[in-house]
């Protein structure tokens, strides 16, 4: 009997502890439309009356258009989550469009609650993710009009644009709220700042050179 309890304890701590438990909760209704109005905090976002869901929640228009990449990096982001379609709330997907400028890049980030799977719409991008410690690896591609590239869940990753053109393109994303963090901003531009003592210790270089990029965000 003892030996049996065991055998379903291991088993309850291998589902707890499974990829699959760790992405967004299942919906438990047809609908739970995101009530963007309510100060109700819960885990996604709160539901509005069924009887008030109308065709509008699950309807975006636009994606079509260009965005604008003239920043410092040369991308534009458009992402579609709970908060942008109310009807993705507890479906657990969302999607994006990435405008990239010629050269233009997405610099290395992670989305903390998501896969990403892109298909390139426009143009030739290089593309990569690094696992994590302590191999490091990079695992790097091209890829062009009509491929596609998966960047796995929690990973650092990036897109960029090798091409003297625009180039487009379309992701998907396993979570309705996948999270960005931003590595480059996140680690120089945190309010308030890291220490440069933290920083030029972590990268082994001078204060100075921390603190000349961190003027920079």
């Amino acid at each position: 009997m003892a030996a049996a309890y065991a055998l379903l304890l291991a088993a309850l701590l291998a589902l707890a502890s499974s990829p699959t438990m760790a992405r967004d909760p299942g919906a438990l209704q047809d609908l739970c439309v995101a009530d963007n109005t309510s100060n109700v905090f819960v885990n996604g976002l709160a539901c509005k009356d069924p009887k008030l869901v109308k065709a509008e929640d699950f309807f975006f228009s636009g994606l079509d258009e260009p965005r604008d990449t003239a920043n410092k990096v040369g991308s534009n982001v458009t992402l579609l989550n709970a908060s942008r379609i109310p009807g993705l709330n507890t479906l657990g997907i969302s999607m994006a469009r990435v405008d990239y400028a010629p050269f233009g890049l997405n610099p290395p980030h992670i989305h903390p609650r998501a896969t990403e799977i892109q298909t390139v719409l426009e143009g030739s991008l290089y593309v990569g993710f690094v696992t994590s410690n302590p191999d490091n690896r990079l695992v790097t591609k091209v890829v062009r009009k009509g491929d596609v590239f998966v960047f796995p869940q929690g990973l650092i990753h990036f897109q960029f644009n090798l091409g003297a053109k625009p180039a487009v393109a379309v992701s998907g994303l396993s979570s309705q709220n996948p999270g960005v963090i931003t590595i480059a901003n996140s680690v120089f531009g945190s309010k308030p700042a890291i220490s440069d003592d933290i920083l030029a210790k972590a990268f082994q270089v001078d204060k100075k050179i921390i603190d000349l990029i961190q003027a920079h965000f």
